[in-house]
């Protein structure tokens, strides 16, 4: 009796995370199938695509299931001018961007505690960009940067750009535009992490005699780094497939081309689906790995 017993009450034990298994599979169940068929779905389409071949005698744009992996050495030998431009424009942008976002977020985040008002106001300036079109706010840089501009008449007047010289199609007007578009995308990140920065660790420092620059390289950086390390990837990420800015419609050019243009280009304008795929499974993995060596050397593997 005493064994049945046990048993009988054991059983609603046992049974407790079985049931509570299904729920938490009930839950996930919408969630995969949303992932499944708007990501799994699409990027299997996507790299079957990479490898098919024209139709024999076809219109322009058909194309067939085939397995013609040299659809990736002829992209990678004709656009490998505009890998390097992305991956480097990218790369320069996030670098401007930190140096912009990380005295914003700490000013915000830490100094402006005393001042709830002013936290907000320049919160809600750093979040105002969110609320106008990305195409709207390149557009205005592109009419601000124009020969016709009183910025660029000015700079000529100072000899700091040549008479015949332009500041649209040139490498320093996608850079600039790529760090203005995503400054929002580093500043929140980081001033998320130095918002819930203990100022006593600060006040630790200097009463162990140490300098401003030495608290701050030694306790503000390492404890505001995973929000560093997420601004970079918010930023870095969608720069480097960044098409509009390096667009010769709004402040690139010919010569300002990223493989998001050439991505653009193959897929609407040329119809060559099977290179436009290629290039964009090569993007999706050098991101991919550029990312992982990053967070690893970092070490904040916890990030991905």
């Amino acid at each position: 009796m005493a064994f049945a017993a046990f048993g009988t009450s054991a059983a609603p034990v046992e049974q407790a995370p079985r049931r509570k298994s299904r729920i938490a599979l009930l839950l996930l169940a919408p969630g995969l199938a949303y992932l499944a068929l708007f990501f799994l779905t699409p990027l299997v389409s996507l790299v079957m695509t990479s490898f098919q071949a024209p139709v024999e005698f076809g219109d322009v744009g058909q194309y067939q299931p085939a397995f013609k992996v040299e659809n990736y050495a002829i992209v990678v030998e004709a656009y490998w001018p505009h890998f390097l431009r992305a991956f480097g424009y990218a790369i320069a942008a996030t670098v401007f961007a930190l140096l912009i976002s990380y005295p914003l977020a700490y000013f915000i985040g830490v100094k402006a505690r005393r001042w709830p008002l002013l936290q907000a106001l320049m919160l809600v300036l750093v979040i105002a960009p969110f609320f106008i079109s990305f195409l709207l706010r390149t557009l205005a840089w592109k009419a601000l940067m124009s020969d016709e501009s009183g910025i660029v008449v000015f700079l000529k007047s100072l000899s700091i750009i040549p008479e015949d010289g332009h500041l649209t199609g040139t490498a320093f007007s996608v850079i600039f535009g790529l760090t203005y578009n995503f400054i929002p995308f580093m500043t929140l990140p980081i001033y998320t992490t130095l918002e819930r920065l203990d100022t006593r660790y600060l006040e630790a420092g200097s009463d162990l005699y140490a300098s401003p620059a030495s608290t701050f390289w030694r306790v503000t950086v390492p404890l505001s780094l995973p929000g560093v390390v997420s601004g970079t990837l918010l930023t870095f990420i969608p720069a480097s497939g960044d098409y509009i800015n390096a667009s010769a419609s709004f402040l690139g050019s010919a010569q300002t081309q990223m493989v998001g243009n050439a991505i653009e280009a193959n897929f609407i304008s040329l119809l060559n689906y099977p290179e436009a795929a290629a290039l964009s499974v090569i993007l999706m993995g050098v991101i991919l790995l550029l990312v992982a060596l990053y967070v690893r050397r970092t070490g904040t593997e916890d990030l991905l």
